[in-house]
């Protein structure tokens, strides 16, 4: 359980910040940088959550932001995943990762939208309804955040889990999907035309 009584300690103002772990690193360290953009990605989350609240007596806006609010509860898990690194030989179930049933459920739930929409015939740019904005906006928040694992495995192979990189490019896979449904299951898609302001 989490308990916070003071907001600000003091602890950071020389420029550090301290892992899971107790050590204290640089605020612009890599791993800082990449749970730093995990929690950006949630960010942009909640502003899709309330886009799709918004659209109130839409059905499908409603699942859509029950699925958001799930996954925000995983990013959270995700951010305290790479805040620790991965000890060598590390018990298992003795930190919380990122576990491939997460990962499985964010296929699932692409399979499951993703059969009711229409092939793509061009690249969709972002925009739509507001909802469908927003998940575009979060989706890319996203794909920088699998970057910055990416980024960390290659600096620290041993201390990153896997599965925490997979579940990212799952997410924005999901996000892009949902953001069609948002836009009518696809009907409302902007696509893009190559040259149209030549």
């Amino acid at each position: 359980m989490v308990k916070l009584t003071k907001i600000y300690t003091r602890t950071g103002d020389d420029g550090s910040t301290g892992l899971a772990t107790g050590a204290r690193v640089r605020k612009d360290d890599p791993r800082v940088e990449c749970y730093g953009t995990v929690d950006e990605a949630n960010a942009a989350l909640g502003v899709a959550v309330v886009a799709a609240d918004a659209a109130a007596g839409n059905t499908d806006a409603a699942r859509i932001a029950a699925i958001l609010r799930a996954i925000q509860h995983d990013l959270f898990d995700l951010g305290a995943d790479l805040a620790t690194p991965l000890a060598k030989d590390e018990p298992s179930r003795t930190r919380l990762r990122i576990i491939q049933t997460q990962t499985t459920r964010l296929e699932k739930t692409i399979d499951e939208f993703n059969e009711n929409l229409a092939p793509l015939t061009s690249f969709v740019l972002p925009g739509g309804t507001a909802l469908a904005a927003g998940l575009h906006v979060a989706r890319t928040v996203v794909r920088r955040a699998e970057r910055d694992a990416v980024g960390l495995a290659a600096l620290d192979p041993s201390g990153v889990n896997p599965e925490a990189i997979k579940y990212l490019n799952r997410l924005s896979d999901l996000l892009f999907v949902l953001s069609r449904v948002a836009n009518d299951f696809g009907g409302n898609d902007v696509l893009w035309r190559p040259g149209a302001n030549r």
